[in-house]
This record gives C-alpha cells, sequence and structure tokens, in this order.
C-alpha cells in the first residue's frame, strides 16, 4: 500500500523525503513554495538531485506537488488566469525536474460566469499548457461553495472528456463528503466510488488526498480531521481503504496535526484499517 502525507520543502526539497520517512510514510505531496501566494518554485538543481535520487534509494513515492491555492481555472478575468496559467506551467516543469509524475489543481470558482463557462474556461486554461512528457495534471474534487467548481463529479467528468491533455483526477474524501457524498458507510462508499467510475472512470482516478471530515456531509464545509475520528468516521474510513477500486492508488494524507496526533499517528491508522 501506498501511504504517506503532505510534507514540509522547509530547508530544502529533500528533507521531505526524510520528513515522510519519518511519518512512515512512502509515498507524498509538496508545495514548491507558499500556496498563498504568486512565487516562483525555487529549487537549484542539487536539491533536486538529491531529492530524486532520495526517493528512488528509499522507495518513496509517487510524488504530488500541489499547485497554488491562488490559482484559479475557471475565472473569466483575464489578469487571473494569465497568472494562474504561468503558475501551472511552472508547477509541471518543476515536477518535470523532481521527476514527480503529478501535479494536483483545484478548478477554482466561476465567480459569477456561470457553471457551464466555468468550466469551458477550466478547460481552454488547462489546454494552453505545455505539460512535459512523464507528468500529469490532476483535477481534485472539491468540497464546493460558492461558485467553486469540482464538487459535483459531473464537473470533473467534462473537464476530462473536453481538455486536449491527457488529465486525471485526485479525489479528496472530505470534499467528496463536503459537497454530498456520504462515505461514513460501505454502501455510501459502493454508491459514491460507482458513481465517480460513471463520471469520470475509475481508471482516472490516480490518487487520493485521504482525510476525515469535522462537518457533516453535504454542508459544503472543507475541515479535515484525524483518520476514522471525524464524521466520515471508522466504518466508512476501513469501507473506503479497504475498496478494491482504490486498492492500488495512492493515499496522501492531508489530516491535522492537533490533539497529541500527527500524519505518523494518521499513517498507521490507515494501514491498521487496511489490515482489518
Amino acid at each position: 500500500m501506498r501511504v504517506g502525507a503532505h510534507e514540509s520543502i522547509a530547508g530544502g526539497v529533500a528533507n521531505a523525503v526524510d520528513r515522510q520517512l519519518d511519518d512512515g510514510g512512502n509515498c507524498g505531496q509538496i508545495f514548491t513554495h507558499s500556496p498563498q501566494v504568486w512565487q516562483d518554485p525555487n529549487i537549484d538543481d542539487d536539491d533536486a538531485a538529491a531529492f530524486r535520487e532520495s526517493s528512488v534509494e528509499n522507495d518513496v513515492g509517487p510524488w504530488v506537488i500541489h499547485s497554488s491555492y491562488l490559482v484559479n481555472l475557471c475565472t473569466p478575468k483575464d489578469d487571473l488566469r494569465a497568472k494562474s496559467i504561468d503558475s501551472m506551467q511552472q508547477e509541471v516543469d518543476t515536477a518535470a525536474k523532481l521527476d514527480i509524475p503529478y501535479v494536483n489543481v483545484h478548478l477554482g470558482a466561476h465567480t459569477g460566469a456561470g457553471e457551464q463557462q466555468g468550466l469551458d474556461n477550466a478547460v481552454s486554461a488547462l489546454d494552453e499548457l505545455d505539460i512535459p512528457d512523464g507528468v500529469t495534471v490532476l483535477v481534485e474534487s472539491d468540497a464546493g461553495s460558492g461558485t467553486k467548481m469540482g464538487d459535483e463529479f459531473e464537473h470533473l467528468g467534462y473537464v476530462l472528456d473536453e481538455s486536449t491533455q491527457d488529465l486525471e483526477i485526485c479525489l479528496d474524501t472530505a470534499h467528496a463528503f463536503a459537497a454530498g457524498y456520504d462515505l461514513s458507510t460501505s454502501g455510501g462508499v459502493d454508491e459514491t466510488l460507482g458513481e465517480l467510475d460513471a463520471e469520470v472512470g475509475i481508471e482516472n482516478l490516480a490518487c487520493v488526498h485521504l482525510n476525515d471530515s469535522k462537518h457533516e456531509c453535504g454542508t459544503n464545509k472543507d475541515e479535515h480531521a484525524h483518520i476514522g475520528e471525524g464524521l466520515i468516521g471508522e466504518d466508512g474510513m476501513s469501507a473506503f481503504v479497504n475498496h478494491d477500486a482504490i486498492r492500488d492508488v495512492p493515499l496522501v494524507l492531508e489530516t491535522p496535526n492537533e490533539g497529541g496526533k500527527g500524519f505518523a499517528w494518521n499513517i498507521e491508522r490507515v494501514r491498521d484499517l487496511r489490515a482489518e
């Protein structure tokens, strides 16, 4: 099983591998810079080489780069669109430099342009990227609030179908739950993954952000909880991680560090649930 966490690159991107190993993970995710600002990735050749070598030597992977939170592919605003495309181009180029196969991105919000226009904006923005060989952009499911897109699996399927790029998806369990897909029971997990298969194709699921939720199903509130201790709960999480459809999909945790529990506790919890 491939399970790991979103690790910091403080002090150099190669340090993320050491942090992953300390937490007991064997795959993971990083930001290449602060996700709250427009900033270019600044990873020198030596650090990149150290990251690549350490990942291979310690069998840690696949890795995912998570794009900036400021990126909005659905936006109707020309300046924000241009910044979003430029930021994504730098992320996919950095992924190639680090031998990271995936760059994860949210669709963003249509901010009044309408759902269809927002989706078409996202498709055309993604189509402008020059994605290097060996790198795939993953469109992430969203919790949905306001005019944000990606909370419905149909949105993800539309973007994959209409884009000229070879895209795949990342399913966030807390986001899906917040968006109204009930993952708290075995039956709910079956139904949700069945709908994902129908709308997107389960073969296009490349990564899972495995998170429990602090809020009820369908609230559109995105706040992550420790695995099995949120409102998805132990039964739902166990059913999910043991489901045949995701057994070979990398699981990346974005769980909180609170109550004396961090990534290491949550990674071990996932392994315990899989063993069950």
